[in-house]
């Protein structure tokens, strides 16, 4: 790990790189938070969150627009991954784009007819088949919470 960051911190000088108990990209702070290695699973997110630092990754509006930067990191970690000789298991990636995929999927589902649905705008989603409206959470680390709108 020490290697990489040493590496990371070379050649990406405008990115900080902050040990913390987890690893994120903070836009707001231009700074990878990462934790000791203890996994070789560990080298591929801390190139997956440069990722998005590099791709200069800001905010999302929609569910659809999260799903697209995770995978653009993913695939800008895949190519960093060649440069600083580190081979990343594909299934990891995708049981990680499956996380997404997966509250992604639970927040869309109407709470009164269970039919999936689209997005309305950050935080709202409507049912075409009961048009029961429901209001979700952007945090992206808890239970993918839907409380209905009163009509």
């Amino acid at each position: 790990m020490e290697v990489l960051l040493r590496a990371l911190r070379k050649d990406f000088p405008g990115i900080l790189f902050k040990s913390s108990d987890d690893f994120y990209w903070s836009p707001k702070e231009n700074s990878v938070y990462y934790t000791d290695a203890k996994r070789k699973s560990d080298l591929w997110s801390l190139l997956h969150e440069t990722s998005h630092g590099i791709l200069n990754h800001k905010t999302f509006g929609t569910d659809f627009e999260l799903l697209q930067l995770e995978l653009a990191a993913w695939e800008k970690a895949k190519r960093l991954a060649v440069m600083y000789h580190v081979v990343i298991d594909t299934n990891h990636i995708e049981d990680c784009l499956d996380t997404y995929r997966d509250w992604l999927h639970k927040r869309s589902l109407c709470p009164s007819c269970k039919v999936k649905c689209m997005q309305v705008n950050t935080a709202t989603y409507r049912c075409i088949n009961c048009n029961t409206a429901w209001r979700v959470s952007a945090n992206r680390h808890c239970r993918p919470y839907r409380a209905k709108i009163n009509s």
